[in-house]
This record gives structure tokens, C-alpha cells and sequence, in this order.
């Protein structure tokens, strides 16, 4: 018998697709789609947010990297507070303090407030991303298990193409207050039904019969490999996504509606993406997770060249129109292959793993970002892309380098 993130024989089910299992699946979809709503509506309602609390864009803006940092310096602290916990309790937590912090945050009277009810929200964060896998992963056999962490992202997915405009447009037309109420309703709704649908869920170590003690990641050399590759490649990322809108109108010169057709075309990408993926996933992860670096590496080198050239022509919006689109499906089909990766890593506590992947990639926006800042004032966007470009190729070579980190222990192989 192979030992999985499951605690299950791979055997155990025959047929682990059932209604009962989509379903469950779902809830924790909505719970990531929520999460990732919440987390990006100051992006969409930067300006109504600034206008309301009389306080600069730019104030508003640190709301992104101050949530980042939070959750970066938390997330293992309450994985190992709360490893004794069953999942679905903790499950249900992260999406009550969701609920709790949205309420704060939609009477907040003036911009600390607003702050502080984001670190609330951000307290939980790395916690939920550090549960909501695992907790997927263990409802199907261990062969499938990437399979379920991919069909969890989907929610990251919606957030994308559905939430964040959704929030944005309401933001616009009746206050960013009634968008985070609409939020914290959903979250509340979320809450619901994970408790009533999902099993207890006891931790792996107390499935086992061992006692319930968190391991030490600090020597597990695969998992300190993954989580290092994850935080040169999210920082790579978001050195460049934090400023897409720019790209997308200066560089590949899409403006107005057509602009935020092109960004709902960057979320159907990742969608596809993600489900195209899923299955290659479990069988040849490393192969998997090097088709897609090598494919957001030339959707960046690509952007980066056309900022150089700055031709205002068709071939060049054609051409940076399907930059954009293969940008979209890489970096969003990456996270759940990263994350399956990181459990995988430590079966025996796949928690806490995920909870060290969860902080690097925290550090990797929050790098992203401040990094990508600073080089975009002094640089412009082809610096910046290029920047972007460079450093998902140190990712994807050491990747390649790698030995043994993506190890699949049931049907598949580390190629």
C-alpha cells in the first residue's frame, strides 16, 4: 500500500468523481473564489475607496502589500496553532473571520479601520490557502489528487473573470461599502454549507493513530526547494501583473472596452488551462510545471520585446493579444501544480507543507509588487517584463535542475 496526502490506500475508491464529491469540491471552490474576491477589490475599487475615505490612491494601493506581508508572517504560526483542529473546523474559521473582517471593513469610518479589517481578513488567508487543498486532495484517492487541488483553484479562476469585475462594477455604480457586503454575504453563505457538507475530517496524524504533532519542515530539503522556486516565480509574475492594465494599453495597445475583454480573456485562459492540465498534473507534474513556466516565459519575453519596439501596428496588437491570453493560461494553471507539488512533499503532514508554500508565494506578491514598483518608475514596462521574464527563467531552470521534488508516489514519476 502507498501512503498519500489522503491517509487513503489509492484504492480506496473506485470511482471517486460522485455527485457527493463534486460538490464538496464546489464548496471549497466558492470558499477560494471568495477569499481571492475579497482580497483583490481594492485593485478594482482603488478610486472609489480613495474618494469615500478622503485618503490618496496610493495609500489605498499598500492595501495589496500590507495584506501580502500579514499573511506571509502568519501562516505557519496558525498552521501549526491549529494543526489540532479538524479540517473542516478550520475550514469553517478562515471563512468566518472572511465574514467578520468584510463587515468591519463595509462600516469602516475611515481608512485605519478599513486597514484593520483587512488584516483580519489577511490573518486567515494564508491559513485557508493552507487547508483548502489538503482538504480537497483528501476527499479522491491519492492518484487524483492533483486533479482535486486543480478543480479547488477553479474558484481562483471565477475570481478572476467573474468576482473582480463583479466587485469592480459595483464599486462603480452603488459604493465599494455594498460590494464588500456582498462579499461578506457570500462568505457567510460559504461558511454554511462547508460545515453542513463537508466531513469532520480529522488531521492526518490523528487518522494514523500517531499523535498530533506538526513536523518541522525546516529539513525537508524537497519542500525548502519548492517553496524557493514558487517565491522566485510568483515574484517573477507579479513583477509584471501588478501593472497589467498598463501593459495591456501601452504596450500591446488594446484600450477601453476592449481592454477588459482581454483581461476576461486572461481568466478564461487560466481556466481552460487549469483543467486541460489537471490530469497531466498527476501523472508528470515536473513536465507539467516546466510546460508552463517555459509558456509564461515567452508570453513575458514576447510583451517585453513589443515594449521595445513600440510599433503602433496590427501584427503587433495581434501578437501581444496572444501574449496576454498564453500569460493568463500559465501563471494560473501554475498554483495548483505547485501546491499538489508541496503536499506531496509531506504526506505525512500535507498542512503543513501547503502552509510553507502559502508564505513563499505570499512573499513572492508582496516582493512582486514592491520590486516591480520601484523598477517600473525608474524602467518603464519593458524593464519591467523583462525583469518578469528573467527571473520565471531562473525558475524554470532550476525546476529542471531539481532531483526528486516532484516525486508522484502513486502512477507517476518525477519527469
Amino acid at each position: 500500500m502507498t501512503f498519500s496526502v489522503t491517509g487513503e490506500s489509492p484504492s480506496a475508491h473506485t470511482s471517486p468523481w460522485t455527485p457527493r464529491v463534486a460538490t464538496q469540491l464546489a464548496v471549497l471552490a466558492a470558499a477560494a473564489f471568495v477569499y481571492v474576491t475579497a482580497e483583490m477589490l481594492p485593485v478594482g475599487a482603488l478610486p472609489a475607496i480613495a474618494a469615500d475615505l478622503r485618503v490618496s490612491e496610493g495609500l489605498v494601493a499598500t492595501l495589496m502589500a500590507s495584506y501580502a506581508l500579514v499573511a506571509a508572517l502568519t501562516t505557519v504560526a496558525l498552521v501549526r496553532l491549529t494543526a489540532r483542529w479538524p479540517r473542516r473546523r478550520t475550514l469553517v474559521a478562515t471563512l468566518v473571520c472572511l465574514t467578520v473582517s468584510q463587515v468591519i471593513s463595509a462600516l469602516a469610518p475611515n481608512f485605519a479601520v478599513l486597514a484593520g479589517g483587512r488584516v483580519l481578513c489577511a490573518l486567515a488567508h494564508g491559513l485557508m490557502w493552507s487547508v483548502i487543498a489538503p482538504i480537497g486532495a483528501r476527499l479522491v484517492p491519492a492518484s487524483h489528487a492533483g486533479r482535486a487541488t486543480a478543480a479547488v483553484y477553479v474558484g481562483t479562476g471565477l475570481a478572476l473573470v467573474v468576482g473582480n469585475p463583479l466587485s469592480a462594477a459595483l464599486s462603480e455604480l452603488w459604493g465599494w461599502r455594498l460590494a464588500v457586503a456582498v462579499i461578506g454575504t457570500a462568505a457567510a453563505l460559504v461558511a454554511l454549507a462547508a460545515w453542513m457538507l463537508l466531513p469532520p475530517l480529522p488531521t492526518v496524524a490523528a487518522t494514523a493513530g500517531a499523535a498530533v504533532a506538526p513536523r518541522d519542515h525546516r529539513r525537508n530539503r524537497r519542500l525548502l526547494t519548492l517553496s524557493g522556486l514558487t517565491l522566485i516565480g510568483v515574484t517573477g509574475h507579479f513583477l509584471a501583473y501588478t501593472f497589467i492594465v498598463v501593459i495591456i494599453r501601452d504596450v500591446v495597445g488594446v484600450h477601453g472596452p476592449h481592454l477588459a475583454w482581454l483581461l476576461a480573456g486572461f481568466g478564461l485562459a487560466g481556466l481552460a488551462a487549469m483543467a486541460a492540465m489537471a490530469r497531466p498534473l498527476d501523472l508528470w507534474p515536473k513536465a507539467s510545471v516546466l510546460g508552463c513556466l517555459g509558456a509564461l516565459a515567452a508570453a513575458l519575453l514576447t510583451l517585453a520585446a513589443l515594449a521595445i519596439v513600440g510599433l503602433p501596428e496590427a501584427w503587433v496588437v495581434a501578437v501581444g493579444v496572444v501574449a496576454v491570453v498564453l500569460w493568463g493560461a500559465a501563471s494560473t494553471a501554475l498554483p495548483p501544480m505547485l501546491q499538489a507539488s508541496a503536499m506531496r512533499t509531506a504526506p505525512d503532514d500535507p498542512d503543513g507543507a501547503s502552509g510553507r508554500y502559502v508564505a513563499a508565494f505570499q512573499v513572492g506578491i508582496m516582493g512582486g509588487a514592491l520590486i516591480g514598483g520601484a523598477i517600473y518608475d525608474h524602467g518603464g514596462p519593458a524593464v519591467t517584463v523583462g525583469a518578469a521574464a528573467a527571473l520565471i527563467v531562473v525558475a524554470m531552470c532550476g525546476v529542471a535542475l531539481s532531483r526528486g521534488v516532484f516525486t508522484v508516489s502513486c502512477g507517476g514519476s518525477d519527469k
